[in-house]
C-alpha cells in the first residue's frame, strides 16, 4: 500500500481507487444508503471548475483550476451534496472551498472526517479540537 504525506493508505475497492480507508468506509455507505432507498444515487470525483483556462497577456496558456470532490450524493428530494472526506486541511484545499462556494452557490458542500465512531462536520471536529486545546492548556497552568 501507497501512503501519503498524511500517512493515509490508498486502497482498492469494487474497482475504485481510494487516498483512504476512511474515503473507502464512506463509499461503502453510500453503497448501503442507496440500496436501502436512502439515497437516489451518487458519483465518485466529481470535477467542478473553478477557474476556466485561458491565455493571459504574455499568451501564457493558463490551465483551470478544478475542485474534485470525493462524491456528489443525489438527493431523494433532487438536491446534491458533494461530499469531500477529510483528515487534514491543507491552505490550497481550504481556498479551492472558499472558491466553489463563492461560483457554485446552489450546491452544498460538505467536509466530512470520521470522528468517535460517527461521520461529523470537519469545521465542528476543528472546533471541539481547539477547545479541548484550550481547556488543556488552561489546566497544565493551574
Amino acid at each position: 500500500m501507497i501512503k501519503s504525506k498524511y500517512k493515509a493508505e490508498k486502497c482498492v475497492c469494487d474497482g475504485y481507487s481510494f487516498d483512504s480507508r476512511v474515503e473507502m468506509k464512506y463509499y461503502e455507505k453510500l453503497k448501503d444508503d442507496k440500496a436501502k432507498g436512502m439515497i437516489l444515487n451518487f458519483e465518485l470525483q466529481p470535477k467542478y471548475v473553478l477557474i476556466k483556462k485561458f491565455t493571459n497577456s504574455f499568451n501564457q496558456k493558463i490551465r483551470e483550476i478544478a475542485y474534485v470532490a470525493d462524491f456528489v450524493i443525489y438527493n431523494l428530494d433532487n438536491t446534491e451534496t458533494v461530499i469531500d472526506i477529510k483528515g487534514m486541511a491543507n491552505p490550497e484545499s481550504k481556498l479551492k472551498r472558499k472558491l466553489f462556494w463563492n461560483i457554485y452557490r446552489g450546491e452544498e458542500l460538505r467536509w466530512l472526517v470520521w470522528h468517535q465512531q460517527q461521520w461529523k462536520d470537519y469545521d465542528e471536529v476543528q472546533s471541539l479540537r481547539l477547545q479541548n486545546k484550550k481547556a488543556k492548556k488552561k489546566t497544565e497552568v493551574l
